[in-house]
C-alpha cells in the first residue's frame, strides 16, 4: 500500500507554463520606476518598457502576427531590439534575430526558410534587407526602426511602417496570455553548422525561462545589476540576457556598436556591474590606446564565451578590475551551459596557472542536467585524465526543440537521448571539461560562427579553383580565422608558378580573398590562402587534420 499521489492532478492554480515574458511583468509590477533601459539620452523605466512592449504587441497583432508567426529582427543593440524579445512572444509569435553581418543572399534564405511574416529592420541595414529580397520569395511586412544615432540613414523606398508610430498607436492594455504549452516556440536562431546553408534552431518558452534562472545562479547575479549589452542580441538572443535582466530587474545599457573607448566610458558613466562579450572584445580592450583605458577600483563581472582568451589578456582584465568567467555553449543550447566556475583553491596558484584554469570550458550551469564526454568509438565516457578525447554530449531543458524543417539533422543531433555537440574535449581530474578540437569544422572567429563548407563553396565558384579546403588558423586577435588551402586547375597552375607565365593568368592570394569578400559576408573570407596539392586519404577525402597541423605554431 502507498498513498495515492497520482490522484492529485495539475490545474490552472498549481501548474502554469513557464515563460520568460513573466519576468517583464513582475519587474514592472514590483519596481515600476526602476530604470530598465538606457540608450544615449533615452531612459525607460520597467513600467514604461512594459507599456512599450504591450503597445508593440498590440500593433503586431493588428498587422496579422499570431501564434507561430515568425517576426524577423535585423537590428543593432538598441531599445527596440530589447523590446522585441518581449513584444513578439507576447503575440504568440516567434522572434528571429538575424546576424547584422550576414550577406544579402543568406538573409534572403532565412526570410524564406523561416517563413517570415514581419521584418523589423534598422534603417541603416535597409540596403542589406532590400538586396536580400532579390534572393527571396517572401515579402514580409516591413517595419523600420529609425534611430537618430545611426551612422547611416539611407532612403527607404519600399512600403513600410514606422516602429515608433506603431508604439504610439498600439494599446498599453494589451492582454498578454502565457503560452498554453511551455514547449511553444519563442525564438528562431540560425547557425552556420557544417553545411553551406544555416540551420534554424528553435527555442521554447520553458528553456528560455530556465536559461535565465540558471544564469542568475551561475553568475551570482544580484537584484538590480547594471548590465552593459555589448553581446549582439542576434547571438542566441544575446545569450538570453534580455530575459535574465528582466528576472532580476536589472538596468540594461544598450551599446549600438562596440568601441573599446566607448565601453570604458559607459562602464564608468553608468556604474556598470556586469557585461558580456566574445574574447575578441577582451582583446580589443586590452589593446586599446592607453588614453582610452580606465582602471576601476571595484570588481566588474564579465562573461566571455568562445575560444579562451590568452593568459596575458586575462591578466590585463584583472588590471582593469574586470573579473572574467569563461563559459561554453552552442546556439543549439540557448548559449552557455558550461562555466569555468572559480574555486577558492585557485587563488593560491600563480597568475599563469589561474589563467589556464579559468580558460577551460568548465562544469555545467545549474540549469544543465548533464554533460558528459564520450568516446565515439567505444561509447564509454572518457576517464578524467586530461588526455583522453571524446565528444561533448548534453542533456537538459535548454537544448533546442530541433532544427526547423530539418528532421534528419534533428534526429542526428539527438541520437541516443543526448544532444551531440560535435566538439571534442577532455575531462580533467577535477571534473572540468576542456575542448581540444571541433569535429564539425566550424570556425569561431571573434564570437562569429563560420562554416568552412560555406567558404569552400564560395572558393569553388572561382574559375581557377580545382579543389579547396578551409580550416581554422590560430589568430591572436580573433582567436581563429579561416585559412584556405587551394589546389588550382591545371590550366591555371602554370600561370601562377612559372616565372615566365602570363601575368593575366596568374591567380594570387589577394585575388581569391577579394573574390570571397564579394560573394559572401566579409568576415567569413579566408585571411590566408595556401596553394598546393591537398593531402587525401586512399578514398580521396581531404585530410583536414593534416592541414591543421601545418598551421600549428612551433612548440
Amino acid at each position: 500500500m502507498h498513498a495515492d499521489y497520482q490522484a492529485l492532478s495539475a490545474n490552472a492554480a498549481n501548474h502554469v507554463s513557464l515563460s520568460p515574458i513573466s519576468f517583464l511583468h513582475r519587474s514592472a509590477d514590483v519596481y515600476p520606476d526602476h530604470e530598465a533601459v538606457i540608450y544615449g539620452d533615452k531612459i525607460y523605466t520597467w513600467q514604461q518598457t512594459r507599456d512599450r512592449c504591450n503597445r508593440m504587441a498590440s500593433s503586431l497583432t493588428e498587422v496579422g502576427v499570431g501564434l507561430g508567426d515568425t517576426v524577423a529582427v535585423l537590428a543593432f543593440n538598441t531599445p527596440e531590439m530589447f523590446e522585441c524579445h518581449f513584444s513578439v512572444p507576447m503575440t504568440g509569435g516567434v522572434i528571429n534575430t538575424i546576424n547584422t553581418r550576414l550577406d544579402a543572399e543568406t538573409v534572403g534564405y532565412i526570410l524564406d526558410h523561416g517563413k517570415v511574416r514581419v521584418a523589423i529592420v534598422d534603417r541603416q541595414l535597409f540596403p542589406v534587407y532590400k538586396a536580400a529580397l532579390e534572393h527571396a520569395e517572401s515579402r514580409p511586412q516591413l517595419i523600420i526602426v529609425d534611430d537618430p544615432a545611426a551612422s547611416e540613414r539611407p532612403n527607404v523606398d519600399l512600403p513600410h511602417l514606422n516602429y515608433e508610430s506603431l508604439i504610439s498607436n498600439g494599446s498599453p492594455d494589451f492582454n498578454w496570455q502565457p503560452p498554453a504549452d511551455e514547449w511553444q516556440a519563442i525564438a528562431l536562431n540560425y547557425t552556420s553548422g557544417t553545411t553551406g546553408r544555416p540551420k534554424g534552431v528553435v527555442y521554447h518558452h520553458r528553456g528560455s525561462y530556465l536559461m535565465s534562472m540558471g544564469t542568475v545562479i551561475g553568475w551570482n547575479l544580484p537584484n538590480h545589476p547594471r548590465y552593459l549589452y555589448c553581446v549582439p542580441m542576434f547571438h542566441c538572443n544575446g545569450w538570453g540576457h534580455a530575459w535574465t535582466m528582466a528576472a532580476v530587474t536589472g538596468t540594461v545599457i544598450c551599446m549600438r556598436a562596440f568601441e573599446p573607448g566607448l565601453l570604458f566610458r559607459l562602464v564608468e558613466q553608468h556604474q556598470i556591474s556586469h557585461f558580456g562579450g566574445a574574447p575578441i572584445i577582451l582583446n580589443m580592450l586590452a589593446n586599446a590606446p592607453e588614453e582610452q583605458q580606465i582602471r576601476f577600483s571595484r570588481s566588474i563581472k564579465v562573461m566571455t564565451a568562445g575560444a579562451p582568451p590568452p593568459a596575458q589578456v586575462l591578466a590585463r582584465m584583472t588590471e582593469f578590475g574586470f573579473d572574467v568567467m569563461h563559459v561554453y555553449g552552442l546556439t543549439e543550447t540557448y548559449g552557455h551551459i558550461l562555466q569555468a566556475a572559480p574555486q577558492q583553491a585557485w587563488e593560491a596558484e600563480n597568475n599563469d596557472t589561474q589563467a589556464e584554469l579559468k580558460s577551460r570550458q568548465g562544469v555545467r550551469f545549474p540549469m544543465t542536467e548533464a554533460v558528459i564526454v564520450r568516446d565515439p568509438a567505444s561509447g564509454l565516457q572518457v576517464p578524467a585524465d586530461g588526455t583522453s578525447i571524446g565528444e561533448i554530449l548534453i542533456r537538459g531543458n535548454t537544448c533546442m526543440k530541433g532544427y526547423l524543417n530539418n528532421p534528419e539533422a534533428t534526429e542526428e543531433a539527438f541520437t541516443d537521448g543526448w544532444f551531440h555537440s560535435g566538439d571534442l574535449a577532455v575531462v580533467h581530474p577535477d571534473g572540468y571539461i576542456q575542448i581540444k578540437d571541433r569535429s564539425k569544422d566550424l570556425i569561431i572567429s571573434g564570437g562569429e560562427n563560420i562554416s568552412s563548407v560555406e567558404v569552400e563553396n564560395t572558393l569553388y565558384k572561382h574559375p581557377a579553383v580545382g579543389e579547396a579546403a578551409v580550416v581554422a588558423m590560430p589568430d591572436n586577435t580573433w582567436g581563429e580565422v579561416p585559412c584556405a588551402f587551394v589546389e588550382l586547375k591545371a590550366e591555371f597552375e602554370n600561370g601562377l608558378n612559372s616565372l615566365n607565365g602570363d601575368a593575366a593568368e596568374a591567380v594570387t592570394e589577394a585575388e581569391l580573398i577579394d573574390f570571397c569578400s564579394t560573394h559572401m559576408a566579409r568576415f567569413k573570407r579566408p585571411k590566408r590562402v595556401i596553394f598546393g596539392p591537398l593531402p587525401k586519404t586512399a578514398t580521396g577525402k581531404i585530410q583536414k587534420h593534416a592541414l591543421r597541423a601545418q598551421l600549428k605554431p612551433a612548440e
